[in-house]
């Protein structure tokens, strides 16, 4: 297989040596490993029988030799490399595409064929070679600007965990109308500080109802009233100018019924019908219902959907329209590795692997974090490291703790699967401690987490596009003296605001009888209590509503890895009144906090912080109009305009080291340590209203005796007999940094 072509009329005919050379490395691109006695895939197959494999390439290959593009030779077995004759310029980019080729598939084709291996078994010789072909074809299409952008981020495979990023996440038509708007307003993000902007679903989503876009028709096209995938490409490069990342969402468990997979399922050909998991009657639905949970149970109850046109049962593990995909075919795979490279070669930087947890099926258990996801994700993860290095991906897996470290690898995964997860159970406990004013049930569930591989990075946030769902384990609340159902209960009813004495205004999304399961809806302000605070008109709600806001965004961008800032959060952006007027929104109150960025509120937020108004300590209720909260919206910028700066200057918040909280002699302190090479560093947070005297000699034994506080940039003497940490407070203690030790 010519992996790279070049044209006749323009290379002077090869050497011997060098054709056998050419010959050597593409069988051993195509070389196949040991295949496991029986093949997971065949599990998974409704329809019966796996499709007939193809046989296993042949080489002529030694066996040592079969394995020169799996792994890396150790250094003292490497030989002296030879050097290379020089070419003309074009001669010269093709040998350095196929050198990069050649180093990248040393690096990461032993975790391709592994995962391709445990999921397909004997077909993953023939999917092995057709994802070389797929990834040969993109990178030879790959920009120069992007192959520069390759070289860079394979010489900072960090960036990501650098505490210098900043992510916003917004939709695009809420945030600027569409992608050439988006494109217009990259100035003030710069003003935030932001350096990663995650764009909502934007992907062609099917008409009327798409599941907030997760229902794609088209992969290979963007929302029509965005823009084309040419503005996609536009925007990409405007970001890259600027030193910012893409990141765009890929949705993997299911495609829309009107995407033309299905549409050619329906039509009666085979080859697609095998893309998805259908049944022509009720008896295999009957018995997978018995072991999956539902995960819409108001308005999709079930798993499974009669299609009138296919006349069978189809998977839709989500919505009637969203068809489960079956990733037990390889021809799924080598469809999502092309759609991969063609996102990447757009200057697309990062992919949130959309319900990658529910990828695999498995009669009998719950058809979620299956072991075969993270060899799907290992396989997928290694053909784009091989296709594009400056592609990283991101795990969309809001599960237990145990299961969630799995998305970033353990064992033999460790660091070779998302470079990114979602610290789900982080942010639910951060509202748990505010509501409950203590945070031992946070330091029990923390401590539980197993370490996360060194090269990877949480994503540490507090609101996103989506619902809060209370993940509270009964054994993690067992271990903190507190009933599990009972308070899952009390936070869905502190935060729908129906709790007595409650600051939050939410709203109660997908109440599940049976389960007693009532998630929220909300944004960060209005669960904060800006809102209530604006209404009531009471100056000093506000000012603690202001604090609350400040310390999770504190909480956030101290915790190490990549936060992320959901749009409007900087200026304290209520719930929107008006979410159930458009009627595709009218069932789906998660809409309440996907309001349209308020772009006057923004500029008269940031005219006041440049003239030092919002440094005020005090809020004003300017007009005291509830929608449009002015002064509060400046202090809430202006104070966290300021947490990013200094995050950006502390390299103790890079996310290789992990933060771990520590018991404070007061629960309603949360105390998070981070033990840096350069110095420690000691996070406090009062968590509630009140102020909390604190032991000094518990700092010293971290800090030492003058600490430095980084927020406000002094030192402390911790030589007294107390400390007071006020109401809401945040402080950022850096003990004395580590020197060599003196001879």
């Amino acid at each position: 297989m010519a992996l790279f072509g070049r044209k006749k009329h323009s290379q002077p005919a090869p050497s011997p040596e060098s054709t056998h050379a050419k010959e050597e490395r593409v069988q051993g691109a195509q070389a196949s490993d040991p295949q496991p006695t029986t093949p997971p895939a065949a599990e998974v197959t409704p329809q019966g029988a796996p499709p007939e494999t193809a046989p296993a390439p042949r080489t002529q290959l030694p066996p040592e030799k079969r394995q020169t593009h799996a792994a890396p030779l150790p250094a003292h077995e490497r030989g002296p490399v030879a050097p290379q004759p020089l070419a003309t310029s074009e001669h010269t980019s093709d040998r350095h595409l196929t050198t990069s080729f050649d180093l990248r598939l040393a690096r990461y084709g032993g975790d391709l064929r592994r995962g391709l291996s445990m999921i397909y078994g004997e077909r993953a010789n023939e999917t092995f070679e057709r994802v070389l072909g797929i990834i040969a074809k993109a990178m030879v299409e790959r920009s120069e600007d992007l192959r520069t952008l390759d070289e860079q981020r394979l010489l900072s495979p960090d960036w990501l965990q650098d505490p210098r990023q900043l992510a916003y996440v917004a939709y695009a038509d809420r945030f600027a109308e569409n992608l050439r708007g988006v494109e217009q307003h990259l100035d003030y993000l710069e003003t935030l500080g932001v350096t990663h902007l995650h764009l909502m679903p934007l992907l062609e989503p099917r008409e009327g109802n798409s599941d907030g876009g997760y229902a794609v028709k088209d992969y290979g096209k963007v929302r029509a009233d965005l823009g084309t995938m040419d503005d996609l490409e536009s925007l990409a490069s405007a970001l890259h100018k600027k030193g910012m990342s893409l990141e765009l969402d890929l949705v993997l468990n299911h495609v829309a019924k009107e995407h033309e997979w299905a549409q050619r399922a329906r039509a009666g050909e085979e080859k697609y019908l095998n893309y998805f998991l259908t049944f022509p009657d009720r008896t295999e639905p009957d018995e997978w219902e018995r072991s999956l949970p539902e995960i819409f149970p108001d308005f999709a109850p079930g798993n499974f959907t009669f299609d009138e046109t296919l006349q069978r049962w189809v998977w839709t593990t989500f919505n009637d329209f969203q068809w489960d995909l079956n990733w037990a075919n390889p021809d799924v795979f080598c469809e999502f590795v092309e759609i991969v490279c063609t996102l990447a070669n757009r200057g697309v930087d990062l992919l949130r692997l959309d319900a990658i947890a529910f990828t695999w099926k498995k009669k009998g258990t719950d058809s979620q974090n299956l072991p075969e996801v993270h060899f799907l994700t290992r396989a997928l993860r290694a053909a784009a490291r091989i296709a594009a290095p400056a592609l990283a991906i991101k795990a969309e897996a809001i599960v237990g703790p145990q299961d969630l470290v799995g998305y970033l690898g353990v064992g033999e995964h460790a660091g070779k699967l998302s470079d990114m997860a979602y610290h789900n159970s982080y942010m639910v406990q951060l509202w748990s401690a505010l509501a409950s004013r203590d945070t031992t049930l946070l330091r029990v569930a923390l401590a539980k987490f197993p370490p996360k591989p060194a090269n990877t990075t949480w994503g540490s946030y507090v609101r996103c596009h989506d619902d809060i769902g209370w993940a509270v384990t009964d054994a993690d609340a067992a271990d903190a003296g507190l009933d599990g159902f009972a308070h899952r209960a009390f936070l869905s009813e502190f935060y729908s605001g129906t709790f007595p004495g409650s600051f939050a205004e939410g709203l109660v999304f997908q109440h599940n009888p049976t389960t007693g399961d009532k998630r929220i809806s909300g944004s960060l302000a209005s669960l904060a209590g800006l809102e209530k605070a604006l209404k009531s008109g009471r100056e000093s709600d506000i000012a603690l509503a202001i604090d609350r806001i400040t310390l999770l965004h504190a909480a956030m961008l101290g915790f190490g890895g990549q936060p992320l800032l959901y749009m409007g959060d900087e200026l304290g952006m209520l719930n929107d009144p008006h979410w159930a007027s458009d009627p595709a929104h009218a069932d789906d109150n998660r809409w309440v906090h996907r309001p349209r960025m308020d772009w006057d509120l923004a500029r008269e937020a940031l005219a006041q912080v440049d003239e030092g108004q919002g440094s005020s300590a005090s809020a004003e209720l300017g007009s005291g109009s509830a929608s449009h909260p002015t002064p509060a919206a400046a202090q809430v910028l202006s104070r966290f305009v300021h947490l990013v700066s200094v995050r950006k200057g502390l390299p103790q918040l890079h996310a290789s080291v992990s933060s771990t909280a520590v018991a404070a002699p007061d629960a309603r302190l949360l105390v998070l340590h981070r033990d840096h090479p350069l110095s420690e560093m000691l996070e406090v947070f009062n968590m509630s209203e009140y102020p909390v005297p604190l032991d000094p000699t518990f700092l010293r034994e971290f800090v030492g005796s003058t600490p430095r506080e980084a927020i406000a940039g002094v030192e402390w003497d911790l030589d007294v007999d107390q400390v007071m940490i006020q109401p809401y407070a945040t402080l950022w203690f850096l003990g004395p940094e580590r020197t060599a030790p003196q001879k």
